[in-house]
């Protein structure tokens, strides 16, 4: 793979980060994004009503007036430190002047949105794709959680990657577990059985390889996990923005479907992203630890996703709620049995 800097090329990337209620995971992921080595890239930051002064909190770390609180001992804290210098540009707008492109004789390295509500992952970042939209001036944009922290390269990797690939339309990271930083997460992006509507993440829990041959992975992935993915433009324009219909969880997955008849889905070893997962919202790969919300729209949406997506799969997904149900039971959750039991009678969305 032939680096960014041999092609000579640096198309211009908007990198957008969803905040709600998490500016101190925000600002250490900021820390590492800005001593990133792909010099071309503008950062959005949609911030989803939060109630813990994220805005303000984010805005005094541009100023230099608030850094992030990382031990030493941290294994990737050399990601994040020594701190940037600042301030760094800024400007904050809401979400109509964002979604007009905001002030376009201003230009700031950091845009950060008020959204004005919880619009969920879809609704959040899609703010912020707007943003890019009427700006018009972009040929990537990099979703990317902020509960990561990411290698200077990472970027450069990802959008190197595509450019090999001018057939693809997002591509994937490796991610690898924050805590335990030789861990997988997911090789890019996951396998989804459309039966059992489960995904499987490519090379979860293993020891990271770094002489996995990219092509072999990019045959599996049935869709780019969203704590990192790079989209083209060309795919935005054809296909869309991401369904707003789920709120949290099979946002990606529905993209990719959409996608599939134009673009392929590829992924990019050496872009190596640090996840905390889930961090917000209480998300975790070990069920159990799940968050009475995390696990309600896992259930719900992957009814919402079979519907719109897999029709002829709907019957079977519907009834592997009853041992989804049983699960819970074994694991002594009864308010969750109730919910799941509500989502089986109603088959609809309820209030948790």
């Amino acid at each position: 793979m032939n680096s960014i800097s041999e092609k000579n090329i640096s198309p211009l990337v908007y990198i957008i980060i969803l905040n709600w209620n998490g500016w101190a995971d925000t600002i250490e992921c900021l820390e590492s994004v800005f001593k990133s080595n792909y010099t071309n890239f503008k950062v959005i930051v949609c911030d989803n009503y939060s109630s813990d002064f994220s805005v303000q909190n984010i805005v005094k770390w541009a100023q230099g007036n608030l850094y992030p609180n990382i031990s030493d001992t941290n294994k990737v804290a050399e990601l994040s430190k020594p701190f940037q210098n600042k301030p760094i540009s800024h400007v904050v707008y809401d979400r109509a002047q964002a979604e007009d492109g905001g002030f376009f004789g201003q230009d700031v390295d950091l845009v950060i949105i008020e959204t004005g509500g919880n619009l969920g992952f879809a609704g959040g970042n899609n703010v912020g794709i707007r943003y890019a939209l009427a700006r018009d001036n972009f040929s990537h944009i990099w979703l990317l959680n902020n509960d990561t922290v990411v290698k200077p390269d990472a970027l450069s990797a990802l959008v190197s990657r595509m450019l090999d690939v001018p057939a693809a339309g997002i591509c994937g990271s490796t991610l690898l577990y924050y805590d335990r930083p030789d861990v997988v997460q997911a090789l890019g992006g996951a396998t989804y059985n459309p039966l059992l509507a489960t995904a499987n993440a490519i090379g979860a829990m293993r020891q990271f390889d770094p002489n996995v041959a990219e092509e072999d992975i990019d045959k599996k992935i049935d869709y780019v996990i969203g704590a990192s993915m790079l989209v083209t433009r060309k795919f935005i324009k054809k296909v869309g923005l991401m369904c707003e219909d789920y709120f949290l969880y099979y946002e990606e997955i529905d993209w990719a479907y959409r996608g599939r008849r134009y673009f392929s889905e590829i992924y990019a070893k050496k872009s190596i992203v640090y996840h905390k997962e889930g961090a917000s919202i209480g998300s975790n790969s070990n069920g159990a630890k799940r968050s009475k919300i995390s696990d309600y729209y896992g259930i719900i949406n992957r009814l919402e996703f079979t519907k719109n997506n897999c029709p002829i799969y709907y019957p079977f997904v519907y009834f592997t709620l009853i041992g989804v149900l049983f699960n819970r039971l074994r694991r002594k959750q009864f308010d969750r049995v109730k919910m799941i039991w509500h989502i089986i009678l109603l088959r609809k969305n309820i209030d948790v």
